[in-house]
């Protein structure tokens, strides 16, 4: 019987990150030279985190679907970054971040790890503004906050519509210093066929040249998968169509366990598709989920959550009541006002789809 290992630190939620920092062992600066690692995946996941191992020391090699890294599917993604900077002064903090991100995810989240990502989202977003994303300021120069999805407070960070294009780009030009440096090597057009175990542990890959077909082989300390999801498994998706998870199915017929498939990301702002030949849509902007809206159906006004905040609530969330609403059916479309209250409701036409 397979043994389910989260690998979480012990402890009160609170410490046991601190605690793990401090207590786990690290590698000298003259080991990391000698070990090898392989990510797989360039988006906001794989590029930061190969640009990071390389920094560190690590020789990396990163594989990549697409002819290039900036078309990963991370590019489309809009909204913003939540951080407790807390620059409001609306009584903003890590522990009110995490309780928010537990309750906004109906409270289906791992704890620890989100804690965890509680604590670092201050340090995401300096990162990304030393790595030059162009954040939205205000007047006085300083980093403007919003207040997005089912926020009590205003902790969102954005560029623009354009916040995951922003990061993309800002990721892919930390990888491509790397790349200079000789820390990261990079494999373009490449397709990830199966994984390699020894010992019971991940060690290499194999993988398609997409260019010329040749099965390659490619070994390693450890591995990295950061493929994205697969969303792709429903018709109407507005994701790309690398976005297949075939990385991850590999992985899972090699033993790794797939946790919380329902955790696919839904979309509830698309434009609407123009016949049954239409598999692709077209993403709209999330801001049309923010202060003031209101859902309609296009008959009825629908979907009144027992959320004391449900005209705020995170997409996936609002998608699982429009779906419930709508009786299951995935090609159903709803009306949503596309402007602030005071000003008379202009609607536009809304598919619910993956």
């Amino acid at each position: 019987m397979t043994k389910i290992e989260s690998h979480v630190p012990q402890g009160p939620i609170t410490e046991k990150w601190s605690k793990h920092k401090a207590d786990i062992k690290v590698v000298s600066p003259a080991n990391k030279r000698k070990l090898d690692i392989i990510v797989v995946g360039t988006g906001l996941g794989g590029a930061s985190a190969a640009a990071s191992l390389g920094e560190l020391g690590y020789n990396v090699k990163i594989f990549c679907i697409s002819d290039s890294p900036r078309r990963a599917h991370s590019i489309a993604a809009q909204g913003g970054i939540n951080a407790a900077k807390n620059y409001q002064n609306d009584n903003d903090s890590v522990f009110r971040l995490f309780y928010d991100t537990i309750k906004g995810g109906d409270y289906r989240a791992r704890e620890a790890n989100v804690y965890r990502l509680a604590e670092v989202s201050n340090n995401i977003i300096d990162q990304c503004v030393a790595q030059g994303v162009p954040f939205a300021r205000d007047y006085g120069g300083l980093l403007a906050n919003r207040s997005f999805g089912g926020a009590q407070v205003s902790r969102t960070f954005y560029a623009r519509g354009q916040t995951g294009q922003q990061l993309l780009l800002g990721a892919y030009a930390a990888l491509n210093r790397q790349i200079a440096k000789g820390s990261v090597k990079s494999y373009p057009r490449h397709e990830m066929l199966d994984l390699v175990l020894i010992d019971g542990k991940a060690r290499g890959i194999i993988t398609r040249n997409l260019v010329t077909g040749e099965i390659e082989r490619f070994g390693a300390h450890a591995v990295v998968i950061a493929t994205g999801g697969y969303g792709n498994v429903f018709f109407l998706s507005t994701n790309a169509m690398n976005s297949n998870g075939s990385a991850a199915w590999q992985c899972y017929k090699k033993g790794a366990m797939f946790a919380n498939p329902c955790f696919t990301q839904i979309h509830p702002t698309c434009i609407p598709v123009h016949g049954e030949h239409q598999s692709k849509l077209t993403l709209m902007s999330e801001s049309l989920r923010n202060d003031g809206r209101i859902w309609y159906p296009r008959r009825r006004r629908m979907w009144r959550s027992s959320a004391p905040n449900s005209k705020r609530l995170p997409k996936s969330r609002r998608r699982t009541g429009i779906t419930t609403s709508n009786a299951g059916i995935l090609r159903s479309v709803t009306s949503f006002p596309a402007t602030w209250l005071p000003v008379p409701p202009r609607s536009v036409a809304m598919p619910v789809s993956a």
